[in-house]
């Protein structure tokens, strides 16, 4: 089958000899493109656009980031993604592909995906960082929006995660739901009813300074841990959008030094 809808957007930024992050190359097709609001800090800001207006069965999305040595990057989006009811045997497809370079800082801040009833969507993730490269990443998922009354009695979802460094992995994680979505999130060792999730990772040289901090912000179905002496994991589970929204938002703008981008206050 055809592609119902098809957007890629590839961007690399540079650090000019004054330490000021510059736009090298933009590439936008499609229904997705990249637009850089204007910020006072020395880092860039880009905001993902899908003006497809969210992603159903056949569509095709690729976003490729390249932060060049010392170059600082935020990438959000301008709101929550959806992934819409498919028609059978047509899956969505998204990747999403980060090159940090050495001693370069990405901060890869997406706001929730929410997931429809009757969804197929396969979603990739792939980060490789330099050396001295630091990162801030967030992944909030929402199954469903609870105050509508939304169930998700069949739905095909994949979702995987790559960060590498040093040709070695960093941290590697994957879901994969099929049918009863709800019946697969009441189980206790997956989700135990929880409806939306987030994992953060914090790659920084002062990453384990801040658990104890990132702990006693955290509500009980939430956990941090170090996985490297540098890199901040952090799990969250909570009954809704707006109950992860109501953890989450504190959490990044403590961990982004209070520069978490004005969409996700909107």
């Amino acid at each position: 089958m055809q592609p119902r809808a098809i957007g890629a957007a590839m961007v690399s930024v540079s650090s000019d000899v004054a330490g000021i992050t510059r736009l090298s190359t933009l590439r936008n097709s499609g229904s997705l493109k990249l637009v850089f609001p204007h910020c006072y800090s020395a880092g860039k800001q880009a905001i993902l656009v899908n003006t497809a207006g969210g992603v159903t069965g056949g569509d095709r999305f690729s976003t490729i980031a390249t932060v060049q040595t010392g170059a600082a990057l935020t990438i959000t989006t301008q709101a929550a993604e959806r992934a819409y009811r498919a028609q059978p045997g047509e899956v969505g497809q998204v990747t999403t592909t980060l090159d940090v370079g050495t001693a370069a800082h990405l901060a890869w801040l997406p706001q929730e995906l929410i997931l429809f009833d009757r969804s197929a969507l396969n979603r990739r993730l792939d980060i490789t960082l330099g050396d001295d490269a630091q990162l801030l990443m967030v992944e909030p998922i929402v199954f469903g929006r609870h105050a509508m009354g939304e169930t998700l009695d069949h739905i095909r979802f994949s979702d995987r995660i790559s960060v590498m460094r040093a040709e070695k992995p960093l941290f590697l994680d994957g879901i994969s739901l099929q049918g009863d979505a709800e019946q697969h999130l009441r189980r206790r060792a997956i989700a135990n009813g929880a409806r939306a999730i987030a994992t953060i990772l914090m790659v920084h040289p002062l990453a384990a300074a801040h658990l104890a901090k990132v702990r006693a912000m955290l509500p009980a179905t939430s956990g941090a841990s170090l996985i490297a002496p540098d890199a901040l994991l952090i799990r969250m589970l909570a009954s809704d959008g707006f109950a992860l929204r109501q953890s989450l938002v504190p959490l990044l703008e403590y961990l982004s030094d209070d520069n978490l981008p004005t969409s996700w206050r909107l």
